[in-house]
């Protein structure tokens, strides 16, 4: 059994992590503030530590001891790190360079950082993979390409052992449509529930690579052991397929309106040979399935 921190462990993503972690007998610390983290996503065998991760020093003894670091922790709003680019950069990179420290000096085996796909922009090669330019076009991007490049500065000075999964459109139970992860498939849940028409920016033929939270957890835990990674890989996670706003919104079922479109990419798709290669990992839920759990 190991120690194990999960910084944003009450969050959407960081409580399927800590779910995963503790069903294969690990003791599971929670670092979260619980701005956007919910005490019904805590595991009640977790022990769950009220924390800022801009709080070096409160994090530092919590860190003793631990063997694995899964951070999760961040403010992953696009539109909302271009509004308050100081704010999102104190949290997302300073907050990240204190975990790294704490894991740093307390001699933590491995750190798993949750990057993001948004790094790529508007890919010209689709599927996408991580060989490919990058080009951030917000703040909250930003932050995460400097966050791996950390990752992999810890890895090669300090030995420290460090994975980057740049994490594609996730979704699945305990999504909140009006949280730091209101992706399309939670919005149209959302307005499905309120009996509202489900609105789509353009002309619906958007597309989006959607893969399911479970199948995110476990590539985490493979990151944690795999004896293929440890030197700050960049790894895409997601589901290797593209759908459109039109096929998701015949999913959910509903009246559909179209609005102006906006300024985002028109597709985006993840090339996963690199996770099967080095993780093994290949997604399990198909989203038709993961929907229709959704839906029930």
């Amino acid at each position: 059994m190991s120690k194990i921190i999960v910084t944003g462990g009450a969050g959407f993503i960081g409580s399927h992590i800590v779910d995963a972690l503790i069903d294969s007998g690990h003791e599971v610390h929670i670092v979260d503030d619980m701005s956007a983290g919910k005490h019904e996503n805590v595991n009640e065998k977790a022990i769950l530590h009220i924390i800022d991760i801009r709080d070096k020093e409160k994090l530092l003894p919590i860190f003793a001891g631990v063997d694995y670091v899964f951070h999760e922790a961040a403010v992953p709003r696009v539109q909302y790190s271009i509004d308050n680019p100081a704010e999102t950069h104190d949290i997302n990179v300073n907050g990240l360079l204190n975990v790294l420290e704490a894991c740093r000096v307390n001699k933590v085996k491995r750190l798993i950082f949750a990057s993001s796909s948004s790094i790529y922009g508007e890919p010209d090669i689709l599927p996408t993979s991580e060989d490919i330019p990058i080009n951030p076009m917000s703040p909250y991007a930003s932050h995460k390409y400097i966050g791996e490049v950390y990752l992999k500065l810890y890895a090669k000075i300090y030995g420290l052992e460090t994975v980057n999964l740049r994490y594609f459109n996730v979704y699945g139970p305990r999504f909140d449509p009006n949280g730091a992860y209101p992706l399309v498939i939670g919005y149209f849940l959302k307005r499905m529930q309120e009996s509202k028409t489900l609105t789509i920016t353009g002309d619906g033929t958007q597309t989006r690579d959607f893969v399911h939270v479970h199948d995110v957890a476990e590539a985490n835990l493979l990151a944690m052991k795999g004896d293929k990674v440890g030197k700050g890989e960049v790894i895409n996670i997601g589901g290797g397929k593209r759908y459109s706003m039109n096929y998701i919104a015949g999913l959910i079922g509903g009246e559909v309106e179209y609005i102006s479109p906006r300024l985002e990419p028109h597709d985006t798709e993840a090339d996963i040979s690199k996770a099967k290669e080095l993780l093994g990992w290949t997604p399990k839920i198909k989203l038709e399935d993961g929907i229709k759990e959704l839906l029930k």
